[in-house]
């Protein structure tokens, strides 16, 4: 039967008011997810269902979920979890997500990999020894062995064998070749990049979600506990191109929509690029200007990896002569950005922010020794005043 919005039946009927007894009225406890997820609960999978959100987003949000939902049947998770999931991603976010998954799904269906190993991704076989070994030390003692800080929230560092970076070089022009053939549009990764490609949108998520969890993840609950929280649950990874008449221009700054960063040149010879950041910023100061304590350069070489805050404002400059590529990982924790919507103060992550309440703090300082000052001075005045002394004369 059909129900028109004014409550009546598409045919126009009206339809009697519904009545509840008192125990159908009587609301249900409201259920909350949890601050933290549950690790040992082995969430369920969607992948069969023909669902509005990917399987990945509620396979993860699932860990969040009260006791009590976690034991219900999978579709009733799932209603759980839409009714949340609703509230924050809208209808145009759902049909990219839908277009999106369309795309990879074509893409899986009619591309052949080159290298069918990177997909399944050997440790053994893609990273070094001595990166493997801190990481399984697991100790921040074994990570600075192998880690460089060479400015405060940016941490340097080699992790990959040769043979990975020149495999993926080539798996990437292999896709490209491929992508031209078919006529096929290469969807750029970020709105700013217009040569580059997107790493999982031809099968390599699984790759890079587990050197996400696996690898990055021990550093950053070392380097930056506060930005990770218990887990990463997505990520956004790519590879951008610059010099050779492609990406050669000087890039602004930005911040970049991940919680952490992973930048990894890979190659190959070049002049100029030099990596610039300026100060750690919240979405309300993105523009604003770099203090000088704040301005950072660096000059990456071919293989070395560079970790730093999303947060932390970067750009490039610009490659002068030959080419270089960077892949990069964009760690993303939706809790983190569920609580950063609610907060109010980023001092502890934004410098613009920590400079304004240093300020304030300052000059709060300054008008209470002013006020002490003031009453100090006035006490003294009044205790270094002469007696006067007054003598009545008797009349004669």
């Amino acid at each position: 039967m059909a129900v028109d919005g004014d409550g009546t039946g598409g045919d126009g009927d009206t339809q009697p008011p519904v009545k509840f007894s008192a125990e159908e009225e009587t609301e249900m406890p409201r259920m909350w997810l949890s601050q933290f997820p549950n690790s040992e609960h082995v969430s369920d999978n969607y992948e069969d269902l023909d669902l509005e959100y990917s399987s990945i987003v509620l396979r993860s949000l699932e860990k969040y979920l009260p006791m009590e939902m976690l034991k219900a049947e999978r579709i009733l998770k799932y209603f759980f979890m839409s009714d949340i999931l609703e509230k924050y991603i809208t209808y145009g976010d759902l049909t990219m997500a839908k277009n999106r998954k369309e795309y990879r799904q074509n893409i899986k269906s009619n591309y052949h990999p080159r290298f069918r190993e990177l997909y399944d991704f050997d440790p053994k076989m893609y990273l070094l020894y001595s990166f493997r070994n801190a990481i399984s030390e697991n100790t921040e003692e074994s990570f600075r062995r192998i880690i460089s800080e060479p400015f405060p929230g940016v941490f340097v560092f080699q992790m990959f064998q040769p043979d990975f970076i020149q495999r993926l070089l080539k798996e990437v022009d292999n896709f490209r070749i491929w992508a031209f053939m078919k006529n096929l549009k290469i969807r750029k990764p970020t709105y700013k990049t217009i040569h580059g490609v997107v790493l999982d949108d031809f099968g390599l998520s699984i790759m890079l979600n587990k050197l996400m969890q696996d690898f990055i993840f021990p550093l950053c609950k070392v380097f930056f506990p506060d930005v990770c929280g218990e887990m990463f649950d997505s990520h956004h990874g790519f590879v951008v191109e610059y010099g050779e008449n492609r990406n050669v221009a000087e890039l602004g700054y930005q911040i970049d929509d991940s919680e952490i960063t992973l930048n990894v040149c890979l190659g190959k010879q070049f002049e100029g690029g030099e990596l610039c950041f300026r100060g750690t910023r919240c979405k309300k100061h993105a523009r604003e200007d770099a203090h000088p304590e704040e301005i950072f350069d660096y000059r990456q070489i071919p293989g070395q990896a560079i970790l730093y805050r999303g947060c932390h404002r970067n750009g490039a400059r610009a490659t002068t002569s030959g080419s270089r590529v960077n892949m990069f990982l964009w760690c993303k924790s939706s809790f983190f950005g569920e609580m950063e919507t609610y907060q109010k103060d980023f001092s502890d992550m934004c410098g613009q922010c920590a400079h304004e309440t240093k300020e304030k703090e300052s000059r709060i300082l300054a008008s209470k020794t002013k006020e002490m000052i003031r009453i100090e001075s006035g006490a003294k005045r009044s205790t270094d005043k002469p007696w006067r002394v007054y003598v009545r004369r008797s009349k004669k």
